[in-house]
């Protein structure tokens, strides 16, 4: 809501998706059920990928990365051709009706140039989301690990260190919201 908030977006577009993941089985030994159900939330946007698919398939060059690593879009240049929207592994760009373009999720760069966090990680009311020095970031977070139901990360090399649930990696059956996934 921080991010829809401080960008002013329509009903339908969501820069900031949150998914809810869940898995595991309930098995019968002898008499008693066992179970290794689990479930976990997953806050998903723009990832600023080190090599941003979404960029080199631009026909107008609209999307640019900035030099600290920020993937915009030059809502000037933009045709809304939504040919990023159709490459992004993530669902990032995302096109409004109403102005014909694309959009999405920037880091809030104006607040980065100011000095401070984007809404959502001063919004987030479990304190999970982060921002800053990818490297610091790897440091304080342990390496990248794949979740489920994020693409494999080799596509772009995304800019984001998860620390996941235990079971996000598992054997276990793992079942997201599928109709927000197929949305995005």
């Amino acid at each position: 809501m921080a991010c829809k908030d401080k960008n002013d977006l329509p009903v339908g577009q969501n820069w900031r998706r949150v998914y809810e993941v869940t898995g595991g089985e309930w098995r019968k030994e002898g008499a008693a059920w066992r179970n290794d159900v689990f479930a976990y939330n997953l806050s998903i946007s723009c990832n600023h990928c080190e090599d941003p698919i979404c960029a080199h398939h631009c026909p107008t060059q609209a999307l640019l990365k900035r030099e600290d690593g920020i993937v915009k879009v030059d809502r000037n240049r933009c045709i809304g051709c939504k040919y990023c929207a159709w490459v992004c592994p993530y669902g990032a760009p995302q096109f409004d009706p109403v102005t014909g373009v694309m959009g999405k999720c920037d880091l809030c760069a104006d607040y980065i140039d100011q000095g401070k966090n984007p809404s959502c990680v001063d919004a987030c009311p479990m304190r999970v989301l982060d921002v800053g020095d990818y490297d610091h970031l790897v440091q304080k977070y342990g390496a990248p690990e794949h979740v489920h139901p994020m693409p494999d990360s080799s596509l772009t090399q995304p800019s984001i260190v998860v620390r996941s649930h235990p079971k996000a990696g598992g054997s276990s059956p793992v079942v997201a919201n599928i109709e927000e996934v197929d949305d995005a």
